[in-house]
């Protein structure tokens, strides 16, 4: 497994990813491409175009030519892998694909995507069918929507674009945000445990809707306690702290308390060094809590302690970027623009960045 299969995909539906065109989706639709769930598959269900496919599938060419589909990054960021996901496709999967990405500002319509200026993250590549297909991408540039063409025709169930989230500054120029956000670049770095669920789903946007969509620890037999530990979106002072416990009624925490860092200065393996931002507090199952922070230094990074084990289902971190960094981050996200995108929003462009903040 590549290690950038661990970065977010930029292109998940939960993130607000979506298919905006296709050239051809005869047998399956192209929105299945950007689908968070791993690909199912059910012999023998078929409707009236054939087997029914989890995924995107064209129909077989006649002529020369190959067939495509753009995607929509929900979270647009800097690119470090492609996996393109033929899963269940045996006789019907491409043999070949290559990935394109373009960066532009605003919500652009597929004539406009069609004339953008488009660098290539993959070359054409062979395939293997009912495989994960992984491809590992090295440029510094922050896009906004990808263009997966295959050769000739074919399907392809799933395709993830993993990366670093570099969001629009503009989309916050008092520098009040969700620290902790996935979509904004908040980012999970380590936990204890994650045996029922993944500890990214505390910072996926909305409400969790299950229980299997939080962070969940298997139960303790020891003196000790579970945590998480999130690298913020940005450095910044945390002005509220929510700890949602919907959804886990007889598995939510007993209690649980934050602290944060500034990795920048400190060394998160100095437990000294480790600032408290919520005492340990008691949790009420099935519950929003929000708690109101008194004046906290700026934080890079956070730890959450959970007592002892259990379950969340979202962790939020309302606070505000300090003035400097504010300006030091909407450097570096112009520095981050390919070209044509840095001569839409007019910047230089000329130094890339390869993450929203050093």
């Amino acid at each position: 497994m590549s290690a950038f299969t661990e970065l977010p995909d930029l292109a998940a539906r939960s993130l607000g990813g979506g298919a905006v065109a296709a050239n051809d989706e005869f047998f399956a639709a192209r929105d299945n491409l950007v689908t968070d769930a791993p690909p199912g598959f059910a012999a023998g269900t078929f409707g009236a175009k054939g087997q029914v496919y989890d995924g995107w599938e064209t129909r077989r060419r006649r002529e020369p030519g190959h067939d495509w589909a753009i995607l929509r990054l929900g979270a647009p960021g800097v690119v470090t892998g492609v996996v393109v996901d033929t899963s269940h496709f045996v006789g019907n999967y491409p043999p070949y694909a290559s990935v394109e990405a373009c960066g532009m500002v605003g919500y652009p319509d597929p004539a406009e995507l069609a004339g953008a200026d488009w660098t290539t993250l993959v070359p054409r590549a062979a395939l293997r069918g009912d495989g994960r297909n992984l491809f590992e991408v090295d440029d510094p540039h922050r896009y906004t929507h990808v263009r997966l063409r295959i050769y000739p025709d074919g399907g392809v169930a799933r395709l993830r674009v993993h990366g670093v989230v570099v969001p629009d500054p503009a989309l916050f120029p008092d520098g009040q945000l969700d620290l902790a956000a996935l979509e904004h670049g908040g980012l999970v770095v380590g936990c204890s445990d994650m045996f029922y669920g993944a500890p990214r789903q505390l910072i996926a946007p909305g409400l969790a809707r299950t229980m299997g969509e939080g962070w969940e620890t298997a139960r303790r037999r020891d003196d000790g306690n579970d945590w998480v530990r999130v690298r913020l979106a940005a450095p910044g002072q945390v002005r509220q702290v929510e700890l949602d416990t919907s959804h886990f009624k007889g598995n939510a925490p007993a209690a649980a308390a934050l602290r944060g860092i500034d990795t920048r200065v400190a060394d998160p393996a100095d437990e000294a060094a480790w600032f408290e931002i919520l005492p340990r507090t008691r949790l009420q199952p099935d519950t929003r809590h929000r708690f109101p922070v008194d004046a906290v230094p700026t934080a890079t990074e956070v730890r959450l302690d959970v007592f002892p084990d259990g379950g969340m289902a979202r962790l939020r971190l309302p606070g505000r970027i300090a003035p400097a960094d504010l300006d030091r981050l909407r450097r570096r996200w112009s520095e981050s623009l390919p070209p044509a995108h840095a001569r839409q929003v007019g910047t230089a462009g000329t130094r890339p960045a390869r993450a929203w903040w050093p």
